[in-house]
């Protein structure tokens, strides 16, 4: 089985510089992160080339905000991409695969809570443009096999996962005490996820993966996961599924939440495997 374990970012890095930080939503998330980026940025904690916000509202609130800025350093500007999150990705992941995993080593994504799980529809929109013709969808939900407190099944194969039965803060990093139970944190859902997978295999069904892309906090109260995490899932999509019939697990996670899917291909026409 091919495995990827996209859970490659640490959970802090010391003054770290990116080439780009992408913004999903330029809403009430976005314009949180945006504010926390730049004074990450002041205090000398993380640098970047490019912050791009990317929002289908040319009026969002981090446009308006952004009206009103009076910095006149240019490191502190953003970039804002008027677009949809899915076509944006689907331009900006298929370049970023083109140029390979190293050369994208210092991108990452800031996802928003309420984004759709953006990164397995790429996967998915990736493996039908590899393989035109084939059937490729996101497989029927996962409902109630994950050992975990909450989880919910979304309307488009999504399956989304808590540890946490109680609602956190927007600013929570996850600490090993956590806040709200005011106790250690025992949980944690990468190694949840691959426990998981493992087990599926031990019960007979040919699972690949996990790719799992940890968001992790990188600072003041940022979560990030880096591009080259999906540009490996991409790769790991492409062989598990040359020439057979294929199930791939998919997560986008933190410590404490994430959503999951299966993408399920079918065999090519000339394989009777299946």
């Amino acid at each position: 089985m091919s495995t990827v374990d996209a859970d490659s970012a640490p959970e802090s890095r010391s003054h770290p510089h990116y080439g780009d930080i992408v913004v999903v939503g330029g809403g009430c998330y976005g314009g949180y992160y945006v504010r926390q980026l730049r004074r990450a940025r002041a205090a000398g904690a993380l640098t970047w080339q490019r912050l791009l916000v990317v929002d289908r509202d040319a009026d969002c609130a981090v446009a308006r905000a952004e009206a009103e800025h009076s910095s006149t350093d240019p490191a502190d500007a953003i970039t804002l991409v008027v677009r949809d999150w899915s076509l944006f990705f689907g331009g900006y992941l298929s370049a970023a695969a083109a140029r390979g995993a190293d050369a994208v080593a210092a991108d990452a994504i800031v996802p928003s809570p309420l984004m759709p799980h953006l990164m397995s529809h790429w996967l998915v929109s990736r493996a039908r443009e590899r393989w035109p013709g084939r059937g490729i969808r996101m497989a029927p939900t996962l409902d109630g096999a994950l050992d975990v407190p909450w989880q919910r099944g979304g309307d488009d194969g999504s399956h989304y996962v808590s540890f946490a039965a109680w609602e956190c803060p927007i600013n929570c990093v996850e600490p090993v005490k956590c806040p709200h139970t005011r106790g250690i944190r025992a949980w944690s859902l990468p190694p949840t996820v691959r426990t998981f997978v493992a087990t599926e295999r031990l019960r007979g069904r040919r699972l690949d993966g996990p790719a799992v892309f940890h968001c992790a906090h990188r600072a003041y109260g940022v979560g990030m996961f880096d591009v080259a995490a999906v540009v490996h899932a991409d790769t790991l999509v492409a062989q598990a599924a040359d020439g057979r019939a294929a199930e791939v697990l998919v997560g986008t996670v933190s410590h404490c939440h994430g959503a999951l899917a299966v993408l399920e291909l079918a065999a090519p026409a000339h394989d009777s495997s299946r």
